[in-house]
């Protein structure tokens, strides 16, 4: 696995600790913070790191997951506010699971 596939696996499980600990302040805006921009960073780094598993059978899983994880990421990011509530949800969608997961088990095989 490339560096540049553990960065983006890094990406995106940072984020998701980031918005764990958002989701567990009960905030109705993320006005002021940094919620956004983890999830754009997240999208991207989850929309890349099919770049990365050429030639894996398991890289069809990874890309259809990431694929859904993205779009589950944008509905949120389609917000005008996205609250506490709204990142709790999307914490819990099977789809980011999936994802995290996927790269759970990548990390663990190229250790």
């Amino acid at each position: 696995m490339t560096n540049s596939l553990h960065e983006k696996i890094e990406v995106v499980e940072s984020g998701y600790e980031f918005l764990l600990a958002y989701a567990a302040q009960g905030r109705e805006s993320d006005e002021g913070l940094d919620v956004r921009e983890t999830l754009e960073k997240m999208a991207t780094a989850a929309g890349e790191i099919s770049g990365g598993l050429a030639g894996s059978d398991f890289s069809d899983v990874v890309v259809d997951d990431a694929r859904k994880a993205r779009a589950a990421i944008g509905l949120v990011l389609s917000q005008e506010r996205i609250s506490s509530e709204l990142v709790d949800n999307l914490n819990v969608s099977i789809h980011l699971r999936a994802l995290l997961t996927d790269l759970f088990l990548l990390s663990e095989t190229t250790k």
